[in-house]
């Protein structure tokens, strides 16, 4: 019976609660709080929706208020959209907060830089959202900076919906995306490009001798699941240049997604990769910076080519979640080249190569997720669906390098002994510390062997400036201070930033500095 009483008064409860009258409030007299008195909507392109931003506005006093009206200041004209409380529009009368309370205002935009920017290459919109009390308003500033941006993206069947798809070296791909016409191959630094879906060189039968050339400033962002195809004959080519300013980058090619907002400045994984297939040619990089990508570089190029399939120098790969430069059965020279904060490898071979790496930086500082792979790997097989597949490693030499990071062990060996398996360590630092003594008789980690490691540092720390934070030059405590080679040196006379290093020179891409206290 007490159980019944107890059910019958929760009824009357209930009912009396969802037929209450709302709460007495009073008009608001200006009084708000906010979270912020300026939302920055950071940079847009053209057309590309923004992220939500949100500002939180408080009611201090001990009485309900009633703000007789919230409203964008261009009115329904304006470009941004709100959400107040949970209801969009951009106009609302009568916004109710409790004593000593909050409500939530979303505020997005969407801009046509050729409607609002009078066909500048980028403008900054304003407007402000307007809390209008009683006899007074209080307004909260909204500032967004559009560019304009050349858009690249493959077809789509407008009976169907399906969007285009590659065709390589005749067989038929599940990639989105399409080949670059003839007077698309040249990237200039005039706007930015954003590519939706894989844009290809070259042509569906690899055929055809095509190049992408991409100038010098050129700025290139990529959408989800986006990126760059060079097929059979074809080859990229990359001229970057030095920039005066080591923060603007104004010379240097940039790579990274087409998320501007500072939040997704150091995220990885946001686009797919830059694809040399086993046919392009000639592939050449210098003074790139590719972040945020899956994959960095995947090299496939084939490596029996008098020159080799990739010439990498003055550049940097960041905060691939995969791997930062991946080779598969090619040849690769690199010089001043930076790698790191990857998810597994900052430098992978596969199926083996041939490859030369020159005061190169190779360390991994990844944070965001278990890791246990190391930081360079060397592997003659590759294991596909059908079959273990074994190639020779011709050569790998690491000369005036650094191979470090945040583990133990930061090289690794998979050698199948059916093929070739040369490597070489010269005038390098290596982190390979082996606390366990695991690696105890293994050949392929005799560090006293001078005919695989010549005068190498181990158990010493690279003096790095900020290492997590892609920050990798060295300091004058640097243990390779003065170690490098003289004859490498010679030969790649300035390190990645333009400094003189062939006095006694210092190993990895950078010539050490004094850091600023």
């Amino acid at each position: 019976m007490r159980s019944l009483y107890f059910l019958i008064a929760l009824a009357g409860i209930i009912t009396v609660s969802s037929c209450r009258n709302d709460f007495e409030t009073t008009p608001s007299t200006g009084n708000l709080e906010f979270s912020r008195d300026t939302i920055f909507l950071d940079t847009v392109f053209t057309n590309i929706g923004s992220s939500t931003y949100n500002l939180k506005v408080y009611n201090r006093s001990d009485e309900a208020i009633s703000i007789p009206s919230v409203r964008l200041g261009r009115g329904q004209d304006s470009d941004y959209r709100l959400n107040v409380d949970g209801i969009a529009g951009k106009e609302f009368e009568e916004v109710e907060i409790l004593a000593n309370d909050s409500i939530f205002v979303f505020v997005e935009t969407t801009l046509d830089i050729n409607e609002v920017g009078n066909a500048s290459e980028e403008f900054l919109y304003t407007d402000a959202i307007e809390f209008n009390s009683v006899g007074t308003t209080q307004n909260v500033e909204l500032v967004t900076l559009v560019k304009d941006a050349i858009f690249l993206f493959p077809e789509r069947d407008g009976a169907t919906g399906m969007v285009e798809t590659l065709t390589v070296n005749n067989v038929e791909t599940t990639l989105e995306g399409r080949y670059l016409m003839d007077d698309e191959l040249t990237f200039t630094n005039d706007k930015p490009y954003v590519i939706y879906g894989y844009m290809a060189v070259g042509d569906p039968n690899g055929s055809t001798a095509k190049t992408l050339t991409i100038e010098a400033g050129a700025r290139v962002h990529f959408h989800a699941d986006s990126g760059l195809l060079i097929a059979d004959n074809a080859t990229l080519a990359i001229n970057g240049a030095l920039s005066a300013d080591p923060i603007a980058l104004e010379n240097e090619v940039i790579f990274e997604s087409d998320r501007l907002e500072p939040a997704f400045s150091n995220v990885p994984g946001q686009w797919g990769t830059i694809l040399l297939t086993d046919g392009s040619v000639n592939n050449t990089i210098n003074y790139a910076t590719i972040k945020n990508a899956t994959v960095g570089i995947l090299n496939e190029a084939s490596p029996n080519a008098a020159s080799p399939s990739l010439t990498l120098t003055n550049s940097q790969i960041y905060n691939a979640s995969a791997v930062g430069l991946l080779n598969r059965f090619t040849s690769v020279e690199a010089s001043n080249t930076v790698i790191n904060n990857c998810g597994q490898f900052s430098m992978l071979v596969q199926l083996g190569g041939i490859y030369n790496f020159t005061h190169c930086t190779f360390t991994n500082y990844w944070t965001q997720s278990f890791r246990d792979t190391p930081a360079v790997f060397l592997d003659n097989t590759l294991q596909t669906q059908e079959t273990l597949l074994v190639g020779d490693l011709a050569q790998a030499n690491f000369t005036n390098c650094i191979v470090y990071g945040n583990q133990g062990e930061e090289i690794g060996f998979n050698q199948d002994t059916a093929a070739n398996f040369n490597f070489k360590f010269t005038n390098s630092q290596i982190r390979f510390d082996d606390v366990f003594g695991d690696f105890i008789g293994e050949p392929l980690y005799d560090f006293t062997n001078v005919n695989l490691y010549q005068d190498i540092i181990r158990g010493e720390e690279p003096d790095f400036l900020l290492p997590t934070e892609n920050m990798l030059q060295v300091g004058e405590d640097t243990a390779g201070n003065g170690f490098g080679l003289q004859s490498a040196a010679n030969a790649v006379p300035t390190d990645i930033i333009g400094t003189n290093r062939t006095l006694a020179p210092d190993i990895g891409a950078y010539e050490s500095i004094l850091f600023p206290e």
